[in-house]
């Protein structure tokens, strides 16, 4: 048989060989670095055997589908642990997530920090105990029978869901047996370097009509270091978390009496003002105009664009004159109808329209995070109209316009293309037209992307925009979907040079994506410590007794005066307590005032940049800081 490898090397072998047996003839180093194989596509372990000519890739823990197998196995190590401590607790599922991995349990009372302790210690030994780890397989009825005896119920629940011929894999090591697909490491032993983080409440099947079950949340590494520095990266996290922040810099708040539903105060409104005006400026540039549609429209407008069909379980309803009304999800059918207000010629074409749409979408109570995951939010979006021949043009432009915005706020990002998912409407000729137009555009501008296979809109593919915060982080935000499906289905028309009416072809996007959850990356991003021309104060005068307040009042309505955002701190405290606060409130410039400033007209400056720079005559200051706005410098 003839193995072709990942390098485009290829190995001829006479007998049936396990992926670990062509590692070590590969090198040895290698085969103690393996985590598992992907034949032909397919991951698998590395006690599969291969008898034919094949593709392999040797996965280590530096390939993404490596790191699912190391963690996949080291969830398994956790749910082993926890049933020698905690015998009653049943098992459900416990898989590998980005960063880690997580196991849901059922047990009578939650878990307590004391009992991750102990858990952790319980892991430690499994480990020393390198247990090996086995594969077997049983048909349906032998699987069920298997999991009673053990008293599994839930694992009973997901055999039964599968037809009655099924045949289920197994992994056990030492007494410990779990129904799972795998892959999994050949033994415990490598899995050295874990830790658990937290417990939360899920729902069963992630249905809330279902019990809730306890998921312990880990993580787990090859060298202690890495572990170490993603444990560091988590409480800087921490730190940074916008919804800490957010509370204390006094941008924003969530109430009971509106779950999901973030309001947001003065200052956070300055914040949210400041990007919406940046959204406005880059957009005029690049011809966009801005419309507004309203927030209620009739629910046969959202089933003839199919946003009932694919969409009604996230949608609010409510009844106006007795007729069915939904609250827009999304803004695009009221984009249509724009569009429709009058006939357009191809002279109108590229027709760029955008909309600061405020959007309600049901999210399920658990999966709220402060601004990130929210129940309504305004979606910074716009269509572009336009000619077929103008598609890949048209798809530059949003991409160039996305590329100014994010290196403003000086990120990082990359591109993903998403194809059909199986949820899809219309025809396959279209989704391959759109599909190779956005390829096209990408490749012929020298674009890096990676493909997500099936994850693009139901009406058509998409280019999704993920940054990169100074943590490493990763957030989809922008995003260009090309959509043949709307404009048929609402028969959009522009005349064209020959007369006759044709059909426009669309795109959909955004660039923030949400003005609420772009404000809670920037806050984790930037610590709070917004840059000059963002932050909600720019600046903050501290008379350092009241003997000054004239003066510190005169200087504060000077720089009101040429646009800087300023207050003014006059309680009875001493400076230095002014200072820290100021300090704390991550103000750009804290200007000081005392007898010398106010006799030579001067403020003495600490600015969170260069700390104490002393005295700066008021003129000065403003010109650079009016600088530093225009510029939007990052500071």
């Amino acid at each position: 048989m003839i193995i072709a490898l990942k390098d485009g090397s290829k190995k001829e072998y006479e007998n049936s060989m396990s992926v670990l047996d062509i590692a070590n003839d590969i090198s040895a180093g290698l085969a103690r670095v393996a985590c598992a194989g992907e034949v032909d596509g397919e991951v698998v372990d590395l006690r599969y055997v291969i008898d034919k000519d094949v593709t392999l890739n040797i996965l280590t823990f530096n390939d993404e589908k490596g790191r699912d197998a190391f963690r996949h196995t080291t969830a398994h190590i956790l749910s082993q642990a926890v049933k020698r401590l905690f015998p009653e607790v049943k098992l459900a599922i416990g898989p590998s997530i980005e960063n880690g991995f997580y196991y849901d349990f059922d047990k009578e009372t939650p878990f307590t920090n004391e009992d991750l302790v102990a858990i952790e210690k319980e892991m430690k030994k499994i480990v020393k105990e390198k247990l090996p780890i086995k594969r077997f397989e049983l048909p349906r009825e032998e699987a069920i029978k298997l999991m009673k005896e053990k008293g599994e119920d839930y694992k009973v629940e997901l055999i039964k869901d599968l037809d009655e011929d099924s045949v289920l894999s197994f992994y056990e090591q030492g007494e410990f047996v779990d129904l799972c697909a795998g892959p999994h490491l050949m033994t415990t032993k490598p899995v050295k370097a874990f830790k658990l983080l937290s417990v939360a409440g899920a729902y069963w099947r992630g249905d809330e009509k279902n019990k809730m079950l306890s998921r312990i949340y880990g993580t787990s590494f090859t060298k202690k270091a890495e572990l170490d520095e993603y444990i560091e990266k988590l409480e800087e996290a921490k730190k940074r978390d916008h919804r800490k922040l957010g509370k204390e810099l006094e941008l924003f708040a969530m109430f009971d009496e509106g779950p999901g539903f973030p309001f947001f105060l003065p200052r956070g409104m300055v914040l949210r003002n400041t990007l919406i005006e940046y959204w406005r400026e880059v957009h005029k540039k690049a011809n966009y105009q801005e419309i507004s549609t309203p927030i209620i429209l009739n629910k046969d407008l959202w089933i003839r664009s199919g946003h009932w069909e694919h969409y009604s379980e996230n949608m609010y309803t409510t009844k106006v004159d007795d007729l069915d009304f939904c609250v827009k999800p999304m803004n695009c059918p009221g984009g249509m109808l724009v569009y429709k207000n009058k006939m357009h010629s191809y002279r109108d074409l590229p027709l760029r329209v955008g909309e600061l749409g405020l959007v309600h979408r049901h999210e399920m109570s658990g999966a709220l995070h402060g601004l990130m995951r929210v129940r309504n939010f305004t979606q910074d979006d716009a269509h572009i109209f336009m000619l077929p021949e103008q598609i890949k043009d048209e798809i530059v432009g949003v991409i160039n316009l996305i590329d100014e915005v994010y290196k403003v706020f000086g990120f990082k990002y990359h591109m993903e293309l998403s194809t059909r998912p199986e949820d899809s409407m219309g025809k396959d000729e279209d989704w391959e037209m759109a599909t190779n137009a956005l390829r096209e555009a990408l490749e012929e501008n020298n674009l890096d992307y990676i493909v997500n296979e099936g994850d693009g809109a139901f009406y058509g593919p998409k280019i999704d925009c993920h940054l990169e915060d100074c943590l490493g982080r990763t957030w989809q935000c922008g995003t260009i979907q090309l959509d043949f499906q709307l404009p048929e289905r609402f028969e959009l028309e522009y005349t064209g040079k020959d007369g006759a009416k044709h059909r426009p072809v669309m795109i959909h996007r955004v660039v923030f994506g949400s003005i609420e959850r772009f404000i809670g990356i920037l806050i984790e991003h930037f610590a709070g410590a917004f840059p000059t021309w963002v932050a909600p104060v720019q600046a903050k005068v501290l008379p350092i007794s009241d003997k000054y307040n004239d003066y510190a009042n005169k200087v504060v309505s000077t720089l009101k005066d040429q646009g800087i955002r300023v207050e003014l701190d006059d309680r009875a405290e001493k400076i230095g307590y002014k200072i820290r606060e100021g300090r704390m409130e991550r103000v750009p410039y804290l200007l000081i005032v005392g007898q010398k400033e106010q006799e030579e007209g001067l403020v003495a400056v600490r600015s969170r940049a260069n700390g104490d720079e002393g005295g700066i005559v008021l003129d000065d200051l403003i010109a650079r800081m009016k600088e530093e706005i225009k510029n939007k410098v990052i500071n």
